[in-house]
């Protein structure tokens, strides 16, 4: 049987939080609903507050406010779709946009006393076909890094990902089937990173997106292709290219050389020479008789 003193203790305890606490509590801190389904928000207040003022506000995922239930009205936003009763906010039928952080306020009606519960919604979606970014080409020896996105699933979904339709171990270290290659997995961002990549690398790859809601998706398979770094190969490649420019120089010069290229025309007028006509005239009657035309 219980001790007297504890079951007054208790009593007490009990009259002390129902006595001028002005408390407001939830049943519900977090909801969790599939897109569509219906959610019920539980607010309730002590009843000190008499008949209070109550006000529902939102605060999204990007951290933007904004009012549900105000003046004892449900908002523009939100008219048709949740409805208002002094225990709760009731969501008809919930979108993937209704995911965040609900305040419940309540104020007395002389406004001394205010209080405020939280309650946290968060709405279900499953994960769209993720996109996977592979280059196509990369050379043997660098660090490459492979990317998976997915934006419409939530909660956010965790990637994995697939070399020929294998699944690849977070760490290449820890499965023998990859022993040749150097690579880590980032489940939270979906980054496959290479570092550094090696001819052992080559093959399609496709990642896979899952948040629990729904099954997993996968994206299009896309090829990887590791090439040796060829140095010598480009080194000769320009000094080809050298060579060939310097031959094209040489036959520029010879060509303007032999005037095949042509040479530009002296801007002075030409001199023409005619003969003397036949002396008729003895050596007495000698005559300049030669002209000089310009």
């Amino acid at each position: 049987m219980a001790s007297p003193w504890l079951v007054l203790l208790v009593l007490l305890g009990g009259q002390v939080s129902l006595s001028g606490s002005y408390q407001v509590t939830t049943s519900t801190p977090k909801v969790s609903v599939r897109a569509g389904a219906a959610a019920d928000l539980y607010c309730q207040y002590s009843a000190d507050f008499g008949d209070p003022r109550v006000e529902w506000k939102f605060k999204d995922l990007e951290g933007s406010f904004r009012l549900v239930y105000y003046n004892k009205q449900i908002t523009d936003t939100y008219q048709g779709r949740v409805d208002f009763s002094p225990a709760a906010l009731h969501f008809a039928k919930t979108q993937a946009t209704d995911s965040g952080e609900y305040s419940c306020e309540a104020t007395t009606p002389d406004g001394t006393h205010t209080d405020t519960v939280k309650v946290e919604l968060v709405v279900q979606v499953p994960p769209g076909q993720p996109t996977a970014n592979v280059p196509s080409s990369v050379v043997k020896g660098s660090m490459v890094q492979l990317q998976c996105t997915e934006t419409t699933g939530y909660p956010p979904p965790t990637f994995r990902w697939y070399r020929n339709n294998v699944l690849m171990p977070e760490k290449s270290a820890a499965s023998a089937s990859f022993r040749n290659s150097t690579f880590t997995i980032q489940p939270g961002t979906g980054e496959l990173t290479f570092d550094p990549v090696n001819q052992a690398d080559n093959g399609e790859y496709m990642c896979e997106a899952s948040n629990g809601v729904g099954p997993p998706t996968k994206s299009s398979p896309l090829s990887l292709q590791v090439y040796e770094s060829n140095v010598g190969g480009i080194v000769a490649g320009v000094i080809v290219a050298l060579i060939i420019l310097a031959f094209i120089g040489v036959a520029i010069w010879f060509a303007y050389r032999k005037g095949y290229l042509g040479r530009k025309t002296s801007d002075k007028p030409k001199v023409i020479y005619s003969q003397p006509p036949a002396d008729t005239t003895d050596d007495g009657d000698f005559r300049q008789k030669s002209s000089f035309v310009v």
